[in-house]
C-alpha cells in the first residue's frame, strides 16, 4: 500500500504495519493493522523476525510476520493510506530495483520471501486474492 509519511515528506510504498500498543502482543497488533489497513484477514501466521529499526538512536523493534490464506473480513479504514493494490513478489521486486520502493521493512521482508523461495520453490507467495 502506498501511504504519505510526513517525516520523509512523501508516499511510500510498504507492507502493512504498526505500532505495538502498550501491553499488546505482537501478532494482536499485526492482526489488527493487516485488517485495517487492507480490510484481509489471514488464516495462517508465521513470525519471521524480530529487528531494530535503527539502534543507534532508536529501540524501536519490528516483529516480521507472514500472513497467509488471505480472505476479504470487511473495508479498510481509509483514513491515511493513499492506495491499496496487489502486487506479484516480481513487481514488488521490480518496483524495489526501480527505487519505487525505499522502505526498510518493505524490502527487508521481500527479501527473506525470496530468500525462502529458493530453499523451497513452493513457499513463494502469490498477490492477494
Amino acid at each position: 500500500m502506498r501511504q504519505y509519511r510526513h517525516a520523509v515528506g512523501s508516499d511510500l510504498w510498504e507492507i502493512p504495519a504498526g505500532k505495538i500498543e502498550p501491553g499488546e502482543d505482537a501478532l494482536v497488533c499485526a492482526r489488527r493493522e493487516l485488517q485495517e489497513e487492507t480490510g484481509y484477514a489471514a488464516e495462517t501466521w508465521t513470525r519471521v523476525l524480530s529487528f531494530y529499526t535503527s539502534p543507534g538512536f532508536s529501540d524501536e523493534r519490528i516483529v516480521l510476520f507472514r500472513a497467509s490464506r488471505l480472505r476479504p473480513v470487511g473495508t479498510a479504514d481509509h483514513g491515511e493510506i493513499a492506495e491499496r493494490c496487489a502486487r506479484s513478489i516480481d513487481g514488488i521486486e521490480r518496483m524495489i530495483r526501480a527505487s519505487q520502493i525505499t522502505d526498510a521493512k518493505t524490502i527487508l521482508a521481500v527479501s527473506w520471501v525470496f530468500g525462502r523461495a529458493k530453499e523451497t520453490p513452493d513457499a513463494r507467495p502469490t498477490a492477494a486474492p
